[in-house]
């Protein structure tokens, strides 16, 4: 699959250079010879041709954009498919009232140009909000925290549709959607659900967003600079014997567990050529799984990745295991290829700075490789 991928992105970064001709020169007129007076050669002037736009392929653009391309717009609504419900939905544009209550998607509505008037509190999603938007929104004027948590599991659904939002959308990987859907389509307050893992879930729901707020222009601004940005860093993965080997780890309560290629830096890892040792060739499984010494033994990846989460660091999980054995003997610790993921760019989603999540990911894997 990264194969297919990297030829059809190196296919759509070709440039096809327009040929450019120089004008002929005249004829020469005979005229009787004369000796000639010492002059400098004049300068010629270089024909060479400017090169034009980039040859598109379209399965490559398909790839990347085609949940994007699948959102419909009108004057006065925008359609797409619900992840929550699976079916077609119509929302109105320019809601006036809106409920975003899962903190990346909240950063994800402003970064499309909108503001929420019933919002998540707590330390994580502020946190969120600082990184992301670059300050704690719950302190803005006009806006009313309805939960503590993204969670869903202990939402005030009460508080939230006594909130008479005109909107709501949450996170179907949290059990929020399974609470709140119900009680909205009683109040008839469209409920948004949104599974989202990879740039094409950015993507799409960028489209759906910037245009529900009424601010199509910043689809090209900052989702398709993005995704260029993206499709650069993918077209020059090297071509190499054997495509580097990793374990993305995440350290919660003192469980150490291992991202799949389902989880968010599985999927950069995959897009890049890199082979997750996690089940590599599975799909539709966990986000993660639990692993422990030995099964990291048994899988001896090229390289260990920490995502952070929480308040580990990769010095934790080093001092955790400085005494074992088996740790020891892996080649990634012994040959010091043990890398941090940083929470804004890996855990969290990225939004518009996914292009920095993929080219901090490309270096890692090819260290000798300019992007």
């Amino acid at each position: 699959m990264k194969r297919l991928i990297a030829l059809m992105l190196a296919a759509m970064m070709m440039l096809s250079l327009a040929a450019a001709c120089g004008n002929d020169a005249p004829a020469e007129t005979p005229t009787q010879p004369t000796t000639p007076a010492p002059t400098t050669p004049a300068p010629t002037t270089p024909t060479n041709p400017a090169p034009t736009e980039p040859a598109v392929d379209n399965e490559v653009v398909e790839y990347y954009l085609q949940k994007a391309n699948e959102v419909k717009i009108t004057d006065t609504h925008v359609i797409f498919t619900d992840d929550g419900s699976g079916a077609e939905m119509t929302v109105a544009k320019n809601p006036q009232k809106v409920a975003v209550l899962f903190g990346s998607l909240t950063a994800l509505w402003y970064e499309a140009g909108g503001t929420v008037q019933l919002a998540v509190g707590g330390k994580s999603a502020v946190t969120t909000y600082k990184e992301q938007i670059g300050h704690d929104i719950t302190q803005d004027e006009g806006v009313t925290i309805v939960t503590e948590s993204s969670s869903g599991t202990n939402w005030d659904v009460e508080q939230i549709i006594g909130g008479k939002p005109d909107l709501i959308i949450c996170s179907t990987g949290m059990k929020g959607y399974s609470t709140i859907s119900g009680p909205a389509a009683a109040a008839n307050i469209p409920v948004i659900g949104i599974n989202y893992d990879a740039v094409q879930d950015y993507l799409k729901w960028f489209k759906v967003f910037c245009n529900l707020n009424g601010q199509p222009e910043l689809w090209e601004s900052v989702a398709e600079s993005t995704a260029n940005d993206i499709i650069s860093i993918v077209s020059k993965v090297p071509e190499v014997e054997k495509a580097p080997t990793a374990v993305i780890l995440v350290l919660s309560s003192d469980v150490l567990k291992a991202y799949t290629v389902d989880s968010q830096p599985g999927v950069i890892l995959k897009e890049l050529g890199g082979v997750n040792a996690i089940d590599p060739n599975s799909e539709g499984t966990a986000a993660s799984i639990e692993v422990n010494m030995e099964d990291l033994y048994a899988l001896n990846p090229d390289m260990i990745f920490l995502s952070e989460f929480g308040d580990t660091t990769l010095d934790t999980l080093k001092q955790m295991y400085a005494e074992d054995p088996v740790w020891q003997s892996l080649d990634a610790v012994k040959n010091d290829k043990l890398y941090t993921l940083e929470k804004a760019l890996f855990h969290n989603k990225a939004n518009k700075h996914y292009n920095e999540s993929y080219k901090v990911m490309a270096e890692y894997l090819y260290p000798d490789f300019a992007f």
